[in-house]
């Protein structure tokens, strides 16, 4: 394109022409390979800096091809001028071409690190090379810190360039260790991420920017192909409204889906998010090398010190050719008389450069200098031009001669050089570096994080379900239809979970599991689930007795356990944070006793106990020593006869409320300041007055007026009311009917919604 007189202020050339010039005179390749090599040079979201700029069609980013060569036009971008610059001035070596008609330069006197600059990509036998962009100031700057500093270390060189700087932006992820170790060892694998956000007033999902290499239309078909095969949920359109200003792919979320889970999900599935594998190799010396970052530049420096050096040594000679010249006009105007007489008394022109030479001691080239002389040069202000010239040209070669005789002048000028680069191609980074290592998408993030009621089965089988699957009913309702009672079995155990939270199961034998409420398996309501055994690792005598869900193991808390026959147990949280597939110990329990109720404390909190026949306890919590994973607790409650414990909540307000409910169908409301404080271990109050109307009691639970409450029943029915609906009455009171209930059939089982999901619906 130099050749063809294509440079950045001349006029546009057909592709075709320089496709044909190529062909013809340095490459025998196909006319579509040459031509692609072009296109790619022109497309701004292949190179960081493209090499050519082109007028027409060249091809998107969503994969369409360019136009045929004999449509488009090329010129050399203002970059490339400083990658042809004093290509003429015997810098490098040149090759005779494929057929010996023309000559070839085996390499190009770069100004610009143009390897690393716009990368590279290719195989060859046995071996590959994957370089990235990068950007143009951040490398400059680097080889001018490694010209001042040789021994320059790869962290200090980080600092310069933090990384790769891809052409279509994006941000870049993973810890300074990943591409440093990339940069030392030429090998290494970066994870880049598209830019994308959620439109706060639509909520619309907006990408910007896509990783490198990826095609726009292809990505957009994926997500599509996703919602179609039901892998990604919740989305009910996707645009493409890229214009000229930039990308703009919206994704619109249907109504109160989470738009973060949609976007986590589509970094999952989708080339949204990607790998880089770096492989920093290239051919030095005519032999393929992976070298590092700080080689590569030192390859570059030692290639510019090299051209530099030639470029001197080509004006130097060229100067000293012209000052040996000037050297014989001196001598011819210092007698100019005399050489004047010899040149008219010559008979031709050979006689006449023999009498100069001899007379004026110069050489054939001075003498053939001084013979095609023109007399107007010879007037008096030309003479002293020539005079001036000479001396300028004698300045100048001492310039030369210093420059060439010292190292250190020749990195000036590679660094004036440098710096006047950064001046006039220098920009900004477009992809970003988030230092956080993605380390892969975590499955939380996929999942929308949503309330669920967990179900248990007296026979041990666990699922979960919604919470909107339980629609609200007025107090007294016959319930909507549950966990469906088959062979006998029939929901025990029901709390509500974040898909987020821990779930820790506690076993009747004192044994502590952990899992994620989203790894449970869900169900619909009237599905029984999915047996514990295949879930938790459990021994067959062993049945799951408590419950309790956690954010996460880290808060200052403790863990209140109740056993079956009145023994209380307080344990720091953290004890339980590494339990192992087959459980750990979480209370040693006596032959006859099994564990209750589990619940978090902050340390300072209240504990109400309750028990089968209508007793309950209410004592500090202070009462309770803190013990280890393997101890066994003290006394909470004395008991009578054959009553047992039912529940045990830990108290932290006092204007609370104890929701209290029977197998048959009953229950109220009273507040806990009913229950009067006493010392751990003793016989308590009653709690509500047992009568055969009533039933025993099932569970007491705290509430206030805008908890919502679910009930089970033996035969798999599900009523949800609200707690105000429940009259505040006494403790030793009856309460009313909040379920119907036959004569064969039993509440088995019930719970409350937390208050963050009556906010949340």
């Amino acid at each position: 394109m130099k050749e063809l007189g294509l440079e950045n202020s001349k006029s546009y050339k057909k592709s075709a022409r320089v496709v044909g010039d190529v062909m013809g005179k340095f490459h025998p390749h196909g006319d579509t390979a040459l031509y692609e090599a072009v296109v790619r040079m022109a497309q701004d979201f292949s190179l960081r800096y493209p090499l050519v700029d082109g007028q027409g069609n060249f091809g998107s980013i969503d994969g369409d091809p360019a136009a045929a060569m004999r449509y488009t036009e090329v010129r050399l971008a203002k970059i490339s001028s400083e990658i042809l610059e004093d290509i003429d001035k015997d810098t490098v070596d040149f090759v005779e071409n494929y057929d010996g008609s023309a000559d070839e330069p085996k390499v190009l006197p770069s100004k610009i690190p143009n390897l690393l600059l716009n990368g590279a990509s290719g195989i060859a036998v046995g071996m590959s090379t994957n370089i990235p962009p990068h950007n143009f100031k951040e490398l400059a700057l680097s080889v001018i810190a490694q010209i001042k500093k040789p021994s320059i270390s790869i962290d200090e060189l980080l600092k310069i360039i933090p990384g790769p700087d891809f052409p279509t932006g994006g941000t870049i992820h993973g810890s300074k260790d990943i591409i440093r170790q990339a940069y030392e060892t030429g090998r290494g694998i970066i994870k880049l991420r598209g830019t994308a956000y959620v439109e706060t007033e639509s909520n619309s999902i907006i990408i910007t920017e896509i990783p490198y290499q990826v095609n726009k239309s292809k990505l957009i078909e994926k997500i599509a192909d996703l919602v179609k095969e039901e892998k990604i949920k919740g989305i009910s359109d996707i645009r493409d409204e890229s214009s000229r200003d930039g990308m703009r792919i919206v994704i619109d979320p249907k109504r109160n889906e989470d738009p973060n889970v949609i976007l986590n999900n589509i970094f999952s599935l989708t080339s949204l998010s990607t790998s880089f594998g770096i492989i920093l190799l290239a051919i030095d010396k005519n032999k393929p090398k992976l070298m590092g970052l700080k080689n590569i530049n030192q390859c570059f420096i030692e290639h510019r010190f090299e051209i530099i050096t030639k470029r001197f040594l080509f004006e130097l000679n060229k100067a000293q050719d012209r000052l040996h010249i000037l050297d014989g006009f001196k001598a011819a105007l210092d007698k100019l008389d005399e050489t004047i007489k010899m040149i008219r008394n010559s008979k031709d022109p050979s006689v006449a450069r023999e009498s100069l030479i001899k007379k004026l001691k110069i050489s054939v080239v001075q003498a053939n200098a001084i013979l095609e002389l023109r007399l107007q040069r010879l007037t008096g202000m030309e003479q002293e031009k020539i005079f001036d010239e000479r001396n300028s040209l004698i300045k100048r070669i001492k310039e030369i001669e210093k420059i060439l005789s010292d190292d250190n002048e020749i990195n000036k000028i590679m660094i004036n050089e440098l710096e006047e680069l950064i001046k006039k191609y220098g920009d900004e980074r477009k992809s970003k570096i988030d230092d956080r290592d993605l380390g892969g998408i975590s499955v939380e993030d996929l999942i929308t994080e949503e309330d669920m009621v967990v179900t248990i089965t007296h026979e041990g089988f666990i699922k979960r379900t919604a919470t909107t699957s339980y629609r609200s009913q007025k107090r007294g309702g016959v319930g909507k239809t549950g966990a469906t009672s088959k062979n006998n079995d029939f929901a025990e155990n029901v709390f509500v979970a974040s898909t987020h939270d821990y779930v820790v199961f506690f076993t009747s034998s004192g044994k502590c599991f952990w899992r994620k409420v989203h790894e449970l398996p869900e169900s619909s309501l009237t599905a029984r689930g999915r047996a514990l055994t295949n879930i938790l690792d459990l021994p067959e005598d062993e049945k799951i007795r408590a419950f309790v869900s956690l954010r996460d193991f880290e808060q200052d808390a403790y863990l209140i356990m109740t056993t079956r026959s009145g023994i209380i147990k307080k344990t720091k949280l953290e004890e339980y944070s590494r339990p192992r597939a087959n459980g750990i110990i979480a209370i040693n329990l006596k032959s006859n006793d099994e564990l209750i109720a589990v619940r978090t404390s902050s340390g300072s909190d209240e504990i109400l106990i309750s028990t089968k026949l209508g007793q309950a306890i209410r004592f500090n919590e202070d009462k309770v020593r803190s013990v280890g994973r393997n101890s066994m607790g003290v006394k909470g409650i004395s008991l009578k006869g054959d009553d047992f414990v039912v529940s045990s909540e830990v108290i932290k307000d006092s204007k609370t409320q104890i929701l209290t409910i029977t197998e048959n169908g009953f229950g109220k409301r009273t507040e806990v300041e009913k229950y009067r404080l006493t010392s751990r271990g003793g016989k308590g109050v009653t709690t509500l007055k047992i009568t055969e109307k009533t039933g025993k009691i099932v569970n007491a639970f705290q509430v206030d007026n805008e908890t919502d409450v679910i009930l089970l029943s033996s035969v798999g029915k599900a009523n949800r009311l609200k707690a105000s609906e429940i009259s505040i009455i006494g403790r030793a009171t009856q309460g009313v009917r909040l379920m119907k209930l036959n004569d064969e059939t039993w509440v088995v089982a019930a719970a409350k919604l937390t208050e963050e999901k009556q906010n949340s619906e």
